[in-house]
């Protein structure tokens, strides 16, 4: 029994380059299938995620069932994420292949329809955003940005935006002076 559970079954460099590959694989079509896919993902999105895992699990460890088999598979794939992430962190270049860019949806109120059948996005969908913002409908948007990962941030006109704490203050502070105002003309 020992044996079997430590024993390769597969080369470790070899385990180490699948496990690199399968992941460089995966990164790549998460990246195609877009940014929004992560952030929004619906009851058949996990399921091709749980699907997807199984799918590769023997592209990783190949025949090896054995523990350290697994083991060297697991570790690789957290030290690849890890480097990856390292690299994305210092470098913009590998930032922007990895994410991409932020992408406009709504720029100065002005809806970009283009942008929203590329991604996918429905006009209900952004509205959802706006109401999460406090706001009615999408013509008190200012700006609706997706950002690289899969947010959407929507900015409302500064006339339709609520109130701050700040806007409460200042009016309280002005209905103060009011009101001193107005008891001072009354004894006077």
């Amino acid at each position: 029994m020992w044996h079997t559970l430590f024993a390769f079954e597969v080369p470790v460099l070899e385990k180490v380059v699948r496990t690199v590959l399968v992941y460089a694989l995966i990164v790549v079509i998460f990246r195609l299938t877009g940014k929004r896919a992560i952030a929004s993902m619906n009851t058949m999105d996990f399921v091709v995620m749980f699907l997807l895992s199984n799918v590769v699990q023997n592209a990783i460890i190949g025949p090896d069932n054995s523990f350290s088999g697994g083991a060297v598979g697991a570790v690789t794939l957290v030290l690849v994420n890890a480097l990856v992430d390292r690299l994305a962190y210092v470098s913009p270049a590998v930032r922007r292949l990895l994410e991409g860019r932020p992408t406009h949806l709504v720029r100065d109120a002005a809806l970009d329809s283009r942008a929203l059948h590329r991604l996918a996005i429905r006009e209900v969908e952004l509205e959802h955003a706006v109401r999460v913002q406090n706001g009615d409908d999408l013509a008190e948007v200012q700006t609706a940005v997706l950002e690289t990962n899969g947010q959407l941030v929507v900015t409302l006109k500064e006339a339709d935006q609520s109130a701050s704490r700040a806007d409460v203050a200042d009016l309280r502070a002005a209905l103060a002076r009011i009101e001193t105002m107005l008891a001072a003309q009354r004894t006077s």
